[in-house]
């Protein structure tokens, strides 16, 4: 389910960069850092990433198995998928892969979850402050906060970032309330 999770957000992730329309809010502050620092995507995800992980740890939210595959299978299928997955020019199929985008999206975050096995980093830093404030509302505090660190250091952000960043948490929260396959993993204390 692990592996199959991961392959499902970054189908999810890809259909919603072809679109062209914004990205999340986590992508939005890494171009921002990148576009800032003059550092590479991948050393500021990297070091972005880490940080996020260790400071769940540090309130009770245990990395694990989950959070490597996240990490290296999420990007490897959105570089394969923004490979095959054509750029549409006109708005109505952008807005289409918009539409498919976001349950596919939501679906992968909520099974992988739901496996227990380490969440990665938006994901664990959420988790990590649930409780006090519920993972349908942390998880858009961390979106929106990326969003807007990455828009004021000069990343581009849409429509998309604004409902991906407001919607993508109580979308998750609600498959994990209704499904037993996708229940958000226990607080684990260190």
């Amino acid at each position: 389910m692990l592996l199959g999770a991961c392959v499902v957000i970054g189908t999810g992730v890809a259909l919603l960069l072809s679109a062209s329309l914004g990205s999340d809010g986590y992508s939005t502050l890494l171009s921002g850092l990148t576009i800032w620092s003059g550092w590479s995507f991948g050393l500021i995800s990297a070091l972005v990433g880490g940080t996020l992980v260790v400071t769940a740890w540090a309130r009770g939210v245990r990395p694990g198995v989950g959070t490597i595959a996240s990490t290296l299978l999420v990007g490897l299928v959105i570089a394969v998928g923004l490979a095959v997955v054509p750029e549409p020019d006109a708005l109505l199929p952008r807005m289409l892969l918009v539409l498919l985008a976001f349950p596919v999206l939501a679906v992968g975050i909520a099974a992988y979850l739901g496996t227990h096995t380490g969440a990665g980093p938006v994901e664990a830093v959420a988790l990590a402050f649930d409780p006090p404030v519920a993972f349908r509302w942390s998880y858009g505090v961390v979106q929106v906060g990326g969003a807007l660190i990455g828009w004021s250091l000069g990343a581009a952000v849409g429509p998309v970032t604004v409902l991906v960043s407001l919607l993508l948490g109580p979308a998750v929260a609600w498959l994990s309330q209704r499904f037993v396959l996708f229940r958000l993993p226990p607080r684990q204390h260190v």
